[in-house]
């Protein structure tokens, strides 16, 4: 795991933490004033947004008005060159979930991804609500003892995906009531509901949810991109895409107690998304996310 988003050795180290951090807060700003001049963008920069190729002043450029007032993730990661964001902002004046991942390499961003995500009011304003400031775990620095190397953090990072396409929970380290929230949805660990049905689901924890065979319904991850980490935060960002040939649309599940199926009628798509995990003493604590629909089979837009 000691390569980088695409194949290949990271660069040296050419920014601190404090410096790719800064860089995000910088490079937002620009995004709300609709001004790619000011931030270093290389002259052969790739841009990618929501999967297709742009040029900086295209996409988010022209159409984010306002920046982030309370949420916000950053994983650092000088080895890489690298820095993971989810933000929430304003694009258009609604709130949008923005994964962002900048590459920088002497003093000048080479790669620049956006994932947006939009419609969020749709989804329910309890889930605007997990949007308004970041959990405290993501914040927090891990005790020094408690601690794992870059080299392990990717490596725990990545055992997720493994996770969820083997349906078994125990291919990753997840902590007891570990909590995944997508979009301000919290996925795991939620009140279970008055009567049994699929959103008994949700109650369940991150390794129940996988056992009880309920996310059979994605066909597969790729590609997978795990690359940068914070040792000090113990974050992990992932970008990865999952896609679902919907084959199978009712899904028997183990472990939910009243539930027997869970029925997934949906066309085939793809979800491209970005993942922070929150590793601590080498368990997943928390996992924070967004994503979007696409159709499926999409390229990435980094072919």
């Amino acid at each position: 795991m000691g390569t980088d988003a695409h194949g290949g050795d990271p660069p040296p180290p050419s920014n601190s933490r404090e410096d790719l951090t800064a860089l995000v807060g910088e490079y937002v700003d620009a995004l709300v004033a609709n001004d790619p001049d000011a931030v270093p963008i290389a002259p052969d920069a790739t841009f990618v947004e929501n999967l297709a190729r742009k040029t900086p002043g295209e996409g988010l450029w022209r159409t984010a008005t306002a920046a982030p007032t309370g949420f916000e993730i950053h994983v650092p990661d000088p080895v890489a060159g690298q820095v993971g964001s989810l933000c929430l902002l304003k694009d258009d004046g609604d709130p949008v979930l923005l994964g962002l991942r900048l590459r920088v390499e002497d003093g000048l961003l080479t790669e620049t991804e956006h994932l947006v995500a939009r419609n969020l009011r749709r989804r329910g304003e309890s889930h605007l609500d997990n949007l308004q400031t970041p959990r405290p775990a993501f914040r927090e620095s891990v005790p020094p003892a408690e601690r794992s190397s870059r080299e392990e953090l990717l490596r725990i990072g990545a055992s997720y995906y493994d996770a969820l396409a083997e349906d078994d929970g125990s291919l990753a380290p997840f902590a007891e009531r570990c909590v995944r929230v997508e979009n301000g949805m919290q996925c795991t660990c939620a009140p279970p509901p008055e009567e049994p049905g699929r959103d008994s689901l949700y109650a369940l924890d991150c390794a129940e949810q996988l056992d009880s065979g309920a996310m059979r319904y994605i066909s597969r991850i790729e590609p997978r991109r795990v690359a940068i980490a914070d040792v000090e935060t113990g974050l992990v960002c992932g970008l990865s895409q999952f896609r679902h040939a919907m084959e199978e649309t009712v899904l028997d599940v183990e472990g939910v107690p009243g539930v027997e199926t869970v029925a997934r009628d949906y066309d085939p798509f793809d979800l491209p998304a970005m993942h922070v995990f929150k590793v601590r003493d080498g368990e997943i604590r928390a996992i924070e996310a967004n994503g979007l629909r696409a159709p499926y089979d999409s390229p990435t837009g980094w072919e």
